[in-house]
């Protein structure tokens, strides 16, 4: 009898060992991972990392004609298309990993084990942000509000 337990215990080693060998692989993949976009007008150029960090960001030097705004939400909509490339290459190196019917995207949320009732059923709504009010000079264009300007300065006029 204690010669099978003993075969039994070293097969299960042997069976722990292969699995942390491939999660270890699988780790070591996922750490390469990275995803790359360029806005359409090829301005701006964004890289993250399998998470979804931004890892670099390239402006070429016309992207400054934009106005701030423009060119926030540029950069937003660009790391967005280079995080869903690098999701996208997450799932594929974790589905061929995963047991059968296991949700890559669950997994890299977190919530892979838990049921619909656990998580919530509500989503959670991103706070709006409070925008301070900026000192308007005239001969400083950076941090301007163009809309709200013109109408300040329009005002001023009709008074």
């Amino acid at each position: 009898m204690t010669t099978d337990h003993r075969a039994q215990v070293d097969e299960l080693l042997a069976d722990y060992r292969r699995s942390r060998d491939q999660l270890a692989s699988v780790q070591r993949d996922l750490a390469r991972i990275s995803g790359s976009a360029t806005s359409p007008d090829g301005s701006v150029t964004a890289v993250v990392d399998a998470k979804g960090t931004l890892t670099d960001l390239e402006l070429r030097d016309d992207a400054y004609r934009l106005r701030p705004a423009q060119l926030a939400r540029l950069i937003v909509g660009t790391t967005r298309e280079a995080v869903a490339k690098a999701t996208e290459d997450a799932y594929r190196t974790l589905t061929p990993v995963l047991p059968a019917g296991t949700d890559p995207e669950a997994l890299l949320r977190g919530t892979a084990d838990l049921r619909p009732g656990e998580i919530g059923a509500e989503e959670i709504q991103p706070q709006p942000t409070r925008r301070r009010p900026v000192a308007v000079d005239d001969e400083d264009f950076e941090q301007r509000e163009w809309m709200t300007d013109v109408d300040a300065k329009a005002s001023r006029r009709t008074r």
